[in-house]
């Protein structure tokens, strides 16, 4: 079966986090999304946590505002919908700016990096109404989730429209006698989340090296959100250059 291109969407917020260490409004996030939109990516996604240590909630609006001039673009925000997520669902929309997806991340307040997926049998019955919540002012629900076949199906019993993948654990393996093991464990989870209806995403520590692998095991992914590495990236070839080679790593998995 041929699926459509994976969508690339880049995650600001170590743009935010370079520029959050001075007053000084450099690097802008919305100079940053505006050159990665103009060399092809399909969307923004930002992580705005309650602490701010980088992506901000004025930075949220700002971006929103944004993709106003891009409406065949999407803009995805993660976080905690037991935190400070719903809020900011809430007032986009009744803001009438462009949320198109959000993306459900079990972190905690104080947690350094996502590190795991949702445990549907302890948080369902809570995120089930919060989910329905969001749906009902139009906006796509993803549930971050680890590559378990057994608990794919969950999501959708919850009403989630896609889940993400936690990709760590694959890019932890890239390289080594795990990869071929990861892989086909992915590529599992993703079979279990088609068989249910599910949408596919995926991210975290995908990069120019294990990009094309990932797309061309683990079929029918639909986006992937990409931040560190590509921001790191960015450093050395430029946003432009940079979006470019991610899309064609994309482009690869295809052919």
């Amino acid at each position: 079966m041929a699926y459509p291109p994976t969508a690339l969407s880049v995650n600001l917020n170590k743009v935010a986090l370079v520029r959050n260490t001075r007053h000084l409004g450099i690097p802008s996030v919305t100079r940053a999304a505006t050159l990665c939109l103009q060399a092809g990516a399909q969307g923004i996604t930002v992580h705005p946590r309650p602490d701010e240590r980088h992506i901000r909630a004025s930075d949220v609006y700002d971006l929103a505002a944004l993709m106003q001039a891009w409406p065949d673009r999407e803009f995805n925000i993660e976080g905690n919908p037991f935190q400070n997520l719903m809020g900011f669902v809430r007032d986009l929309r009744q803001q009438g700016l462009p949320l198109h997806q959000c993306t459900f991340v079990p972190d905690s307040a104080g947690q350094f990096t996502s590190d795991h997926g949702w445990d549907l049998a302890h948080d369902g019955a809570r995120l089930r109404d919060l989910i329905a919540q969001a749906q009902a002012l139009g906006v796509r629900v993803s549930l971050f989730m680890d590559a378990d076949a057994t608990t794919i199906a969950g999501a959708r019993d919850v009403g989630a429209d896609r889940v993400e993948l936690y990709t760590e654990p694959y890019a932890a393996g890239w390289g080594t006698g795990q990869q071929a093991e990861q892989l086909a464990r992915f590529a599992r989870a993703a079979q279990a989340a088609r068989e249910v209806g599910l949408g596919i995403n995926a991210g975290h520590d995908l990069n120019r090296d294990n990009l094309t692998a990932f797309l061309t095991e683990v079929t029918g992914v639909q986006e992937v959100s990409i931040g560190h590495a590509l921001i790191a990236d960015a450093l050395e070839l430029g946003y432009a250059a940079t979006v470019r080679d991610y899309l064609r790593c994309i482009g690869d998995a295809s052919e």
